[in-house]
């Protein structure tokens, strides 16, 4: 991969994945409108246009639709840092605990003008780390046992930093954003099946329409969650890079951070971490490596991070 230039190469992913973002919220309304389309194509009254019925329909639903999904993005947004937590296992590092710690995050920190953020550790002997939360009250960076021990000072200061440059670029709250997105698709596709399973020996007084609304409902609602997770895992893909840039350029020793993902690709998993969201946090996937496989391949689309080979290859063009 060509090396392009640290601000070209922030700017670019942040053009994409603002572009990606925006698409969430467009899909989500465009199934919608064709959800109702569709179930209005099905009526007996056939003389009514049914663009112009669908058109209609979504103008009176847009405004429900557009508060349960607010109040929904609300909830989670705002108990995403303490699910996180849990789900990890993470717990407060004291400074008296590892003042070596405390002291290159705040070599750091005031290199770059930021306020220091708190600081977790898993109790883990795998190597990694990943930064979290919504704002200055909540970001947090979390680092394994495994990595603190593991890594010399210069390496363990590039993690760091390219930690705090997920935090300084916003990228956790990007993150948090597109999960949602995904768990909103997930929750209706569940409830639409969960629905269809419990209404499945018995005549609805719809009767065959009731199940054919069900129906499409859930294939949109998959196809929702396709495209959000695909989206999603693009952009954590380009917010990877982007966080290896701004360490290097925050440390000035990419050297130090390619060698540090080299000893992280060895033993990323975390055993604490069972969910495919939390992971994708990670600055290496913690759950089990799936072989990897040259060229393009499906799993790659679904890929939460670029090939580690790719990452250290850019950071070794600095």
């Amino acid at each position: 991969m060509k090396y392009v230039g640290i601000q070209t190469q922030i700017w670019r992913n942040n053009t994409k994945s603002m572009i990606l973002l925006i698409m969430f919220p467009l899909v989500f309304y465009a199934l919608v409108w064709l959800f109702i389309f569709l179930t209005s194509s099905n009526s007996e009254y056939q003389e009514i246009d049914p663009v112009q019925d669908a058109n209609t329909g979504f103008v009176y639903a847009f405004p429900w639709i557009t508060v349960g999904v607010a109040i929904w993005f609300l909830i989670a947004y705002f108990s995403h840092s303490s699910m996180i937590q849990r789900a990890t296992g993470a717990s407060p590092l004291e400074r008296k605990e590892n003042k070596r710690v405390y002291n290159l995050m705040e070599n750091l920190c005031i290199g770059t003008g930021m306020k220091m953020p708190r600081v977790n550790i898993i109790q883990d002997d795998s190597l990694n780390a990943f930064a979290s939360g919504i704002n200055r009250r909540t970001y947090t960076v979390t680092l394994s046992s495994g990595i603190i021990r593991k890594l010399n000072d210069e390496e363990l200061e590039g993690v760091m930093a390219h930690e705090l440059s997920h935090i300084r670029n916003r990228d956790v709250r990007l993150l948090i954003v597109s999960i949602i997105f995904v768990g909103i698709f997930a929750f209706l596709a569940e409830m639409i099946f969960r629905s269809m399973l419990f209404s499945g020996g018995r005549r609805s007084s719809s009767g065959k329409g009731g199940g054919a609304a069900q129906l499409i409902g859930l294939v949109l609602a998959l196809v929702g969650l396709l495209l959000a997770t695909l989206f999603r895992f693009a952009i954590s893909r380009k917010r990877e890079y982007m966080a290896d840039a701004g360490a290097s350029d925050m440390t000035r020793n990419p050297e130090a951070l390619a060698s540090a993902l080299r000893k992280i690709s060895f033993d990323p998993r975390i055993e604490a971490v069972k969910r495919q969201d939390v992971a994708q946090l990670f600055i290496e996937h913690p759950l089990d490596k799936k072989k990897k496989s040259k060229g393009f391949s499906i799993n790659k689309l679904f890929a939460t991070h670029p090939p580690i080979e790719d990452r250290i290859s850019v950071l070794e063009q600095f």
